[in-house]
């Protein structure tokens, strides 16, 4: 197939790699001019969990370069989803899918509006823990699981020929006929992990294994799972707390993407993440303060850095 990643940081990266080591056609599409040309010059290194391997891609910071392709990830953050959409029309051919993939809540609907529904796939990854080491360098603690939906559900031909692209490069695959249930799963244990790492700058094993910190993180996947059940997602648990402790067990030494933000001093997504509890909350007659807490925490931390 030919691939094209908009937005090739570190999950991108995680993407193009194995996509480009199984023989795929990948084009990685992304705004930092130095990942690009380091890509261009040495190819894309990937390591960690899934091994260590050196690959060719096709990198560019000019969508209308690649052409039609036969797949198109959008691997942005929530907040550049619309940007990146307009710039996928590019790679659009009469029947190119687009997987909208961010953290929380929004991303999806966001290429939506810009692309239709009928062109947007909902994926939901979690338990990589990625980030990039260097220009041309990413580096992923785990590999966890790949969720995949259509956004109107049920499962079509067509998700089934992307889930078979995902599966034969080696990720683990799951599709749903429910993108909510595959959205809220991953939300709780974002929420659980995002704030309290990026406030503590810590990695998810150190949340874990601190007696308060782990009483905050409980609370934020707790608040998560009442807005969730009382809105009417369906979750494959009853038990939040053990769900997202058994998520972080698997990624200890990992840092959240928010934490990563914090460090480069960059905008976080804690609004989509943290910050969507108390939100949708609201709209179902459901507290959420100490998610509540925790972002107005995180927002204002992001002032005192400058954070841009």
């Amino acid at each position: 197939m030919k691939i094209a990643i908009v937005g090739c940081g570190a999950m991108g990266s995680v993407y193009a790699g194995l996509f480009a080591s199984a023989g795929h056609e990948v084009w990685a599409i992304d705004r930092w001019r130095e990942h690009v040309e380091a890509m261009k010059k040495n190819g894309l290194r990937l390591e960690g969990k899934s091994g260590d391997r050196t690959v060719k891609v096709h990198a560019t910071t000019d969508s209308q370069e690649a052409g039609p392709c036969d797949l198109v990830i959008l691997a942005t953050k929530a907040m550049q989803v619309a940007p990146a959409a307009q710039s996928a029309k590019a790679l659009l051919g009469k029947d190119t899918p687009v997987l909208s993939i961010q953290n929380g809540l929004g991303g999806p609907d966001t290429a939506a509006e810009v692309l239709g529904r009928e062109r947007v796939m909902v994926g939901v990854v979690g338990g990589f823990g990625a980030s990039i080491k260097a220009p041309g360098h990413a580096h992923h603690n785990g590999m966890e699981l790949v969720r995949l939906g259509e956004f109107g559900g049920p499962i079509t031909p067509r998700l089934k020929k992307v889930e078979e692209a995902w599966s034969g490069v080696g990720f683990r695959v799951k599709v749903f006929d429910d993108i909510d249930q595959l959205v809220w799963e991953k939300l709780i244990c974002n929420c659980a992990y995002s704030g309290p790492c990026g406030l503590h700058e810590c990695t998810i094993g150190e949340v874990m294994d601190d007696a308060d910190l782990s009483r905050v993180s409980a609370a934020c996947a707790s608040e998560g799972y009442a807005v969730a059940r009382a809105k009417g997602v369906k979750l494959g648990f009853t038990d939040p707390v053990a769900y997202v402790r058994d998520f972080g067990s698997k990624i200890p030494n990992a840092r959240p993407s928010v934490l990563l933000d914090l460090m480069a001093k960059r905008k976080s997504e804690i609004d989509v993440i943290n910050g969507s509890i108390p939100r949708v909350g609201k709209q179902v007659g459901v507290a959420a303060p100490v998610n509540d807490t925790v972002t107005a925490l995180l927002k204002a931390k992001e002032t005192r850095l400058g954070c841009a």
